[in-house]
């Protein structure tokens, strides 16, 4: 295989750059970026650029035009030559100390360092509500029943009703044989007469 046919792949980013070149788009200010997406240390000045997200170095930092250096949107070596022409050449901002965003950056990592992971805890399954209808028949149901016979509750009920059948009959008809106009003993006479009660004299 000849190396003409192999793919050209991103070159390794240079800290310094000869090229004058200058992006036509606004000035990228520091302040607009968090602190973990830029480093101010002098032996790797960087930052990631806002339109590939890949760390870039920026050149010229103590001049007058820091600016990001023509970069390619993927990892050096690894990924193909696509130069990010949005971000290539752009001016940067310095409007940031660097012990300012040492500060900022101490006190990000204070924030999140004592947090943990929380623990997913699944609510239990609640059992689905039985319907008032089914609620009734299992107050219907006899005590003495067993469980599990699975009998249909109007065969229940006829068998209720075999077994009280003939004590009702028999109120019946000790109820018919009383006597018409007996009263049970014991008991105060029913007035026949309507009572008119006289107001009292003033």
């Amino acid at each position: 295989m000849s190396a003409s046919t192999l793919e050209r792949t991103a070159r390794p980013r240079r800290s310094r750059t000869r090229s004058r070149t200058v992006n036509a788009r606004p000035a990228l200010a520091l302040s607009t970026l968090k602190p973990h997406q830029y480093d101010l240390r002098p032996a790797c000045t960087s930052l990631v650029c806002p339109d590939c997200g890949t760390w870039v170095p920026i050149t010229g930092l103590g001049t007058r035009t820091p600016k990001m250096v023509p970069h390619h949107t993927g990892r050096a070596l690894q990924a193909p030559a696509v130069r990010c022409r949005l971000g290539s050449n752009r001016l940067i901002t310095v409007d940031v100390t660097v012990r300012a965003w040492q500060e900022r950056l101490e006190d990000g990592h204070a924030e999140t360092g004592h947090r943990r992971k929380t623990t997913v805890r699944r609510k239990p399954e609640v059992a689905v509500a039985p319907a008032v209808s089914q609620i009734a028949a299992r107050k219907q149901a006899p005590v003495d029943d067993e469980p599990g016979t699975a009998r249909p509750l109007w065969l229940l009920r006829k068998e209720q009703w075999a077994a009280t059948e003939s004590a009702v009959r028999d109120v019946d008809t000790r109820r018919a044989e009383l006597p018409a106009g007996a009263a049970p003993q014991g008991a105060p006479p029913v007035p026949l007469t309507t009572l008119h009660p006289e107001r009292r004299a003033s």
